[in-house]
Order: structure tokens, then sequence, then C-alpha cells
């Protein structure tokens, strides 16, 4: 893609010729695509999320639980048309819905492939909240439910953590965007969430204000009754954490006792919140393959 914007960074590369910032060249990369029961269970349910995930990553957190994957040191490579093979093939498995885990970076392939498979349950588009008002806008008829971080709302610590300072502004534009797209949630009969917005956001190490900030946000900005929200605590010490030493523990109880009564005091009641035992490498999936490889 020549003079590439698909993402935040603007960084108008030829990814025909080198990668961007967010390490991919032009061809679409994918490392496990199957039946993943670790999301929210009104993503999940009982037969699973057909979670793709893709190489690459516009944001590239320091703290990154899938760093290889983020990094583009791991996927096979894939042509549209096999994405969308891949696509009608997890449908066939029964799963709920197809959950596009970090696709910014691919955008128009994904959404050709969407086009050719034409699904028949929802697409879920699981992003770091990284994104440009146009790419939600390109989205907006093959996406019936958005699954965005709100990682920070201080520009110096995503400027620290994932060298983004404009990623609350970017963040919160895309986020509402997203919402006047989708309308308010709507779960259907068995509890699956079949349009709408869920919004997560994971707690650091040391950083509770961070946390009382993005809720706080979450709740002047949106009625009840509007989003979800997922409030996570498997923060697990990741990723190149050298000059990082803030970040290379788990959380403690008392900074999970904070988060969650900053939850209660925002009055936001419509959503998750995870066990702090959540943590761990454990909930990473492997990246080998599966489901991609004919």
């Amino acid at each position: 893609m020549p003079d590439c914007r698909l993402c935040p960074r603007q960084c108008g590369a030829d990814r025909a010729v080198s990668a961007g910032v967010c390490h991919m060249g032009s061809a679409v990369r994918v490392a496990r695509a199957a039946p993943h029961y670790g999301e929210e269970p009104c993503i999940s349910g009982e037969r699973g999320s057909g979670a793709v995930f893709f190489a690459g990553c516009p944001l590239g957190c320091v703290y990154c639980q899938n760093y290889a994957l983020s990094r583009g040191r791991i996927g096979e490579t894939v042509s549209v048309e096999r994405l969308a093979a891949i696509f009608a093939g997890l449908e066939a498995k029964g799963v709920h819905n197809l959950n596009l885990v970090t696709g910014t970076q691919f955008t128009p392939e994904i959404r050709e492939a969407l086009t050719i498979a034409a699904p028949k349950i929802p697409v879920v588009w699981n992003t770091s909240g990284y994104e440009t008002v146009d790419t939600v806008d390109a989205l907006a008829e093959s996406v019936s439910v958005f699954l965005p971080d709100l990682k920070y709302t201080d520009p110096a610590l995503a400027a620290r953590y994932s060298r983004a300072p404009d990623y609350p502004a970017a963040a919160k534009s895309a986020i509402k965007r997203m919402v006047e797209h989708t309308g308010a949630f709507e779960l259907d009969e068995n509890g699956l969430l079949r349009r709408g917005v869920m919004i997560r956001h994971l707690v650091l190490p040391g950083q509770i204000e961070n946390t009382r900030a993005a809720l706080s946000w979450i709740a002047d900005t949106f009625a009840p009754g509007t989003v979800l929200v997922s409030l996570m605590a498997q923060y697990t010490p990741c990723g190149d954490l050298k000059k990082f030493p803030e970040l290379r523990r788990t959380l403690t109880p008392e900074e999970w006792d904070a988060a969650l009564a900053a939850l209660d005091e925002t009055g936001l009641s419509d959503g998750y919140v995870q066990e702090l035992s959540a943590s761990g490498e454990e909930e990473i999936p492997a990246f080998d393959g599966t489901g991609v490889i004919s």
C-alpha cells in the first residue's frame, strides 16, 4: 500500500517496498485462526469466538503480551482468498462470531475477504483503540461489534509505554465514532453480543490514576446502557521491559481493589470484571499457524 494512512501514525510508508510503523509490508500475515474461549462471556459464549490473530500492530506497547506477533516476527502469509476461506471455515465450525484481532494494518484486505466470505455471524473488530475515524468509518458496513481498548488517558503515559502521545485523543475519537455506528449494545437471547461496543481497560501496575481517569471518561461520555465495559486484571510482564522496571510485576491485591473501587465510583455497571488470578502467560494462545496453514 503506497502512502499508508490506515492508523494514527500516518507513517506514509509504501508497504509494497518496506514495512510501515506497524512492522508489516503489503502481504497479509496471520498467526492463528481458531475458536477462542478466553474472551468475555458475551463474545466467547459456549462454542467459542472465531479469533483470527493478525501479525503486526500500529501501537506496539512495550509490555505487549503478544510481543513477537505485534512486532511481525511470526505469522503466515495469506492471500485475500485464503483469508476469506479462513473466515468461512471458522463460521462452519459453529463459532459465535468472527473475532479479528489487531487487523488495522490490513483493513482493505480484511474488508475484501469479508465481502467474499459474507459471514452470517457478527464480525468483531478487536483493537488497541488506536484507530483513525476514517478507518472506523470504512469498517462500519462490515463490523457489527467493536472491541476497543482504552489504554491511557494521559499523553505522557501513552508516550512512555507506546510511543504514542496522541493515543488518548485518537482512541477517544475512534470509540465515539464506533458507538455512533453501532448504537447502544444489543445482546441476543443467549446473552451474546450481537451489536455494539465493549470498551476494555487493562489496569497497569502503579497506574491507578490512569484507570480512574479512563473509567470516568467512559461514564461521562456515554449514557447508561450504551456501552459495555470490561475491566481487566490480566497484566503480565511481557515484551521488552529492560527500561521499565515499574512494569516488571503483576498487580497487587491493593491495586486491584483500588481499580474496583474506581469502577464503583463511576456507576458503570454494564460489563465484566476479571478475577485478579486472570493474570498469567497461560492466557496467551499459541501462535503456531493453527487454522492458517491449509
